[in-house]
């Protein structure tokens, strides 16, 4: 039973170029929404909203890829993960806490993609 149909490109890219792709769009989010709004509430409503970005774009690239699990989201979250290690003041301010949060969501959503994902490829394996 196969469709003629044709099947999107996002479907034919491999998993870590969809994960750079989000990583440059989380990036952009973030200085776009941070730099926009400015002040204090608006870091934060930018880190929140790159975390939410990143951990939905994490569970369908996975869900899509259940072994893409290892490098995902460590590809989507590599700012973070920059920031982690290059900014001195990054332990010491509350921006630890913002990013921690997406790193710990990312990583739920990935496992979550990752189940659904085996689920569906077992049922079609069937």
């Amino acid at each position: 039973m196969n469709t003629n149909r044709k099947k999107s490109f996002l479907t034919t890219m491999p998993s870590a170029v969809l994960a750079l792709l989000t990583f440059f769009g989380a990036l952009i989010l973030l200085f776009g929404i941070g730099e926009g709004i400015g002040g204090e509430i608006g870091g934060t409503l930018a880190y929140l909203l790159s975390d939410l970005v990143i951990a939905v774009c994490c569970f369908f690239i996975v869900k899509q890829n259940p072994g893409s699990i290892w490098y995902v989201p460590i590809i989507c979250n590599l700012m973070g993960i920059i920031a982690a290690i290059v900014e001195p003041n990054f332990w010491i301010s509350s921006m630890w806490i913002l990013v921690s949060i997406g790193w710990v969501l990312s990583l739920i959503a990935s496992l979550i993609g990752a189940r659904k994902g085996s689920r569906i490829a077992n049922s079609i394996k069937s």
